[in-house]
């Protein structure tokens, strides 16, 4: 029976979450019952320990960080600001919108590191943007859905961090490991953008022409170095000095988080709400984080990983 056991969890646990159960709750719960079932009352005695080192892993302070810099990111106004500016410049290509939809939500993966945050800044920014422009709705919802998901592997990812946590690996090493597989995503995202716009023409036109020229008389680079200078830049300190081996990730995230907020001031989005804001949502995400690792240590000990 206990060596059946993680069979039994991976097939439990697989039911249960197709069902649509929240994966933090179903990972927790059926992994105490289990491990009720394989280590009795002592089981309780054994799980404060799994979490304990969970809370006072140095390492995951920087999961709490790198939210709080996506989602002040988020608030900020730049991901709005990247993706207008970006889409002008790619507008004359057919496909273009899709191309700058990609580009921007590796930016936004690369600033972020938060898969839901950048599914629906992009998704509220460029899905009404793409439908107006007569994209497909299946090109433009997939571009915006695998766009998104770039977060996960593009450092510096909170998923990362997690994995390095979790298997004793070098968090900076991780995120040094995924910078080409990364690239390499990006890269086949354009091409199938290309080539859908290549032999479907009309799922991914064209910008009009006048909204390009309008762009250009507007002060056109003055937006771009606005649009990417600064956000670029503090993606090039926090990941240089964790390359570099300047800082921790944990170090790096702190200072991400501190660039964001006075990117923040700078475009003049800063308030007390937006604070608030930001704090409610890192604080929830943060929570739905710590809960999922604490499912996956009972998952781990009731197993007998």
């Amino acid at each position: 029976m206990i060596e059946a056991m993680p069979l039994i969890l991976f097939a439990v646990l697989f039911i249960l979450l197709l069902m649509g159960y929240p994966v933090a709750f179903t990972l927790g719960g059926v992994s105490v019952l289990l491990g009720l079932m394989t280590f009795g009352a002592d089981f309780f005695n054994l799980l404060p320990l799994r979490i304990w080192g969970v809370m006072t892993n140095y390492v995951l302070l920087a999961v709490p960080l790198f939210v709080y810099m996506g989602v002040m990111l988020e608030k900020s106004g730049l991901a709005e600001d990247m993706l207008e500016t970006m889409a002008l410049l790619f507008g004359r290509l057919r496909g273009g919108l899709a191309v700058a939809v990609v580009i921007v939500g590796a930016l936004l993966g690369a600033s972020t590191g938060i898969v839901g945050a950048t599914v629906v800044t992009m998704g509220l920014l460029s899905l009404p943007t793409m439908l107006r422009r007569g994209y497909s709705p299946q090109v433009a919802t997939g571009t915006i859905a695998a766009s998104g998901t770039l977060g996960q592997i593009i450092p510096p990812s909170v998923v990362l961090v997690l994995l390095g946590s979790i298997l004793n690996v070098s968090v900076g090493d991780m995120f040094i490991g995924a910078v080409i597989p990364g690239a390499i995503l990006v890269g086949m995202y354009l091409v199938w953008i290309s080539i859908v716009a290549m032999f479907k023409p009309a799922e991914a036109p064209a910008m009009p022409a006048e909204e390009l020229a309008a762009f250009r008389e507007s002060g056109m680079f003055r937006k771009i170095i606005r649009a990417f200078l600064l956000p670029i830049g503090l993606m090039t300190v926090v990941l240089g000095s964790i390359f570099a081996g300047i800082t921790s990730p944990t170090e790096a995230a702190a200072v991400g988080a501190l660039g964001a907020t006075l990117l923040t001031v700078f475009q003049g989005k800063f308030s007390y709400e937006t604070l608030k804001a930001v704090m409610k949502e890192c604080t929830h995400i943060t929570c739905m984080v710590f809960f999922v690792l604490v499912g996956a240590e009972a998952f781990g000990l009731s197993s007998g990983a």
